[in-house]
């Protein structure tokens, strides 16, 4: 079947980003011609190694005949979308190119220098690398979208669907929770405030009267250790990138000018500007954070554990406690404190996919329940609380239509979906130029694109 799944263009979403900067095993070679699109020995082979190495041994050679059946069907994608003159802004492109090395960047924790070592060039040389790349990944969805756009399925349908599965193939889930939460960090003390305000005072003044090196300083005291590595540098970012109260500071800043203090949520900074091109900034930073002493952490302990308590009594609902009390920076603040799982994109978690702490905590808790406040630390490094609320739990069981129907109706969709874009691959094969390398003509996926027919 062709584009099952579309399971390449995910392994290209963020893969082929981690691929480069590795040796390439091959010289390239066009190994297919799909209307104006190519199709490159490179691609074939380098997805080959990647799934090698995320599946071992199950991966065999005959794969790449799989492997270039979904690429052939993307470049013709790809090629139709050219020919209808399907269009994509710079914004998209940026945008979803910054997402991706949003991604790769979260791996390395936001290590420039990390990233820079590894793949032998800034992100920005990167960037720019696959800007073409990325273009085309939303040019291709966005055809697929069309083509696909009024597929839709009825009760009837995913009935149907659900009863087509063999009995002995139906999948069995696992537990499943859904649970929303309030987040709290403890407030630092006054005196802890002083202490780091002081600090980063002082070490303006050293900068700005001693004529100190602001890139040698922020290398020695910055509590951002991933720009502290490189002197406090944080590249060349786009608007949007940063907090709110940094950006303000830092866009209005001359060349070289060096700020007053600016506080965050993450502490006192001092920002210098190294360069400003539109509306991108370069920027580095010296950044001191108020310690959190045990004190601190104990007193939002009990705060935390006064609302659970006031919860638990019915004098005020879970969801105007998260309204009240729960961090606004939280993802599950604007949807009443529900947590979305990154996996699926739903409220719906099965419990070996929650942290230990949260699987722990509500292990032994009746649905309606509110956890204790659970410790923990963000990803910033900084310690903060959460209570849980246990909304719903479903037992482990085997696939049906009463507790499974929106599970199964997507996959209902996602089959009829599937196939529709199979059977549009195949009538627009006969009116597109086509040429694949004599190596792959033994492969049995590629028949219909081998055919002997006339083509334009």
């Amino acid at each position: 079947m062709y584009l099952k799944k579309m399971f390449f263009l995910t392994v290209l979403s963020l893969w082929s980003i981690i691929a480069i900067g590795q040796d390439r095993a091959v010289i390239d070679k066009i190994v297919a011609t799909v209307g104006n699109e190519l199709v490159l020995l490179s691609d074939v082979e380098e997805q080959f190694d990647l799934l090698k190495k995320q599946r071992g041994e199950s991966v065999k050679d005959d794969f790449r005949c799989s492997i270039l059946e979904n690429q052939l069907a993307e470049k013709l994608l790809l090629n139709q979308a050219k020919l209808d003159s399907v269009e994509v802004s710079d914004e998209e492109v940026e945008a979803q190119l910054q997402a991706r090395f949003d991604r790769i960047l979260a791996y390395m924790n936001n290590d420039l220098q990390q990233f820079e070592d590894y793949y032998g060039q800034t992100v920005d040389e990167v960037r720019d690398a696959f800007r073409d790349d990325q273009r085309n990944q939303i040019l291709v969805q966005r055809m697929r979208g069309l083509i696909v756009s009024d597929i839709s399925v009825t009760p009837s349908e995913v009935k149907t669907f659900f009863a087509s599965i063999p009995v002995d193939s139906l999948p069995y889930f696992s537990s499943e929770v859904e649970i929303s939460e309030i987040i709290y960090y403890p407030e630092v003390n006054e005196e802890q405030r002083n202490i780091a305000r002081s600090k980063l005072e002082d070490l303006r003044r050293r900068i700005v009267e001693g004529g100190e090196d602001f890139a040698e300083l922020a290398s020695i005291y910055s509590d951002d250790l991933g720009s502290a590595r490189i002197g406090g540098d944080l590249g060349m970012q786009r608007r949007g990138t940063f907090v709110s109260e940094f950006e303000a500071a830092a866009y209005n800043l001359e060349k070289d000018e060096i700020s007053d203090l600016v506080e965050t949520e993450f502490g006192f900074h001092l920002i210098q500007l190294i360069d400003r091109r539109g509306n991108n900034i370069h920027t580095r930073h010296i950044l001191v954070k108020p310690i959190i002493t045990q004190d601190d952490i104990e007193l939002g302990r009990s705060k935390l554990d006064t609302v659970r308590m006031y919860v638990q009594s019915d004098s005020i609902t879970f969801s105007r406690a998260v309204k009240i009390y729960s961090d606004e920076n939280a993802p599950s603040y604007n949807n009443d404190g529900s947590m979305i799982n990154p996996n699926t994109g739903s409220p719906i978690f099965e419990t070996g996919d929650l942290d230990p702490e949260i699987y722990f905590a509500i292990d032994t808790m009746d649905i309606g329940e509110v956890s204790a406040p659970i410790q923990f630390t963000d990803r910033t490094g900084v310690v903060a609380f959460r209570v849980i609320l246990l909304k719903s739990r479903t037992s482990p069981h085997k696939a049906n239509l009463r507790e499974d129907y929106s599970k199964i109706k997507s996959a209902a969709i996602e089959k009829k979906t599937n196939e529709y874009v199979a059977e549009w691959v195949k009538s627009k094969i006969n009116s597109t130029f086509i040429e694949i390398d004599t190596r792959y003509h033994g492969c049995p996926q590629l028949e219909t694109w081998l055919a002997e027919e006339i083509r334009p």
